[in-house]
């Protein structure tokens, strides 16, 4: 078992920004972040598709150029990190989960990771062809799959798309769903 800062240490810091992953590294063996496009395709951290909770901006961040993105204020002054800038940031610090939030991102994503020790890298998602992507990109990285719907089997679904962990809900968590994953 490990410790996951999910997206840094949002309690204390704007959440995906430099400054909550680097309070998170202090406290957990990995850090977190959400991956989306901008419109000239550089991979950059944000969880949501929009801009409009989490910076003065409004609107889809694969609507902004990454000049744009990094203009905006993230919250107290902080700047949105490219994945280039944060695992700048983590390597040989800290583990690293990427959550690949948006479908076709899979190679661009994996360009800028393939340089990143694979022990201490997860990719994760909710989409099973970024899952089968990764694995194909970045054969030695592990994966994972997120969901948080009851129905199907999860641990069969997670064996056919490759992945190496399953990350549910945690309403979900359940001895009879660890169980049969060990």
């Amino acid at each position: 078992m490990f410790i996951v800062g999910h997206r840094g240490a949002r309690a204390s810091a704007p959440e995906n920004t430099l400054r909550a992953l680097e309070i998170g590294m202090a406290c957990a063996d990995y850090v977190e972040v959400d991956i989306r496009l901008s419109r000239d395709g550089v991979p950059v951290v944000m969880d949501d598709a929009t801009l409009d909770r989490t910076t003065d901006g409004s609107g889809a961040v694969c609507t902004y150029l990454l000049s744009e993105l990094k203009m905006l204020d993230a919250g107290d002054g902080e700047k949105i990190p490219t994945l280039q800038e944060i695992v700048s940031l983590v390597t040989g610090r800290c583990g690293l989960f990427v959550e690949i939030k948006e479908k076709g991102s899979e190679e661009t994503v994996c360009r800028v990771l393939s340089g990143y020790d694979p022990e201490k890298l997860f990719v994760v998602s909710f989409h099973e062809e970024s899952i089968r992507k990764v694995k194909d990109l970045l054969p030695g990285v592990r994966t994972g799959f997120i969901f948080s719907r009851c129905g199907g089997d999860p641990l069969s679904f997670a064996v056919s798309v490759r992945a190496d962990a399953i990350l549910p809900r945690k309403d979900l968590l359940t001895s009879s769903l660890v169980d049969p994953a060990h």
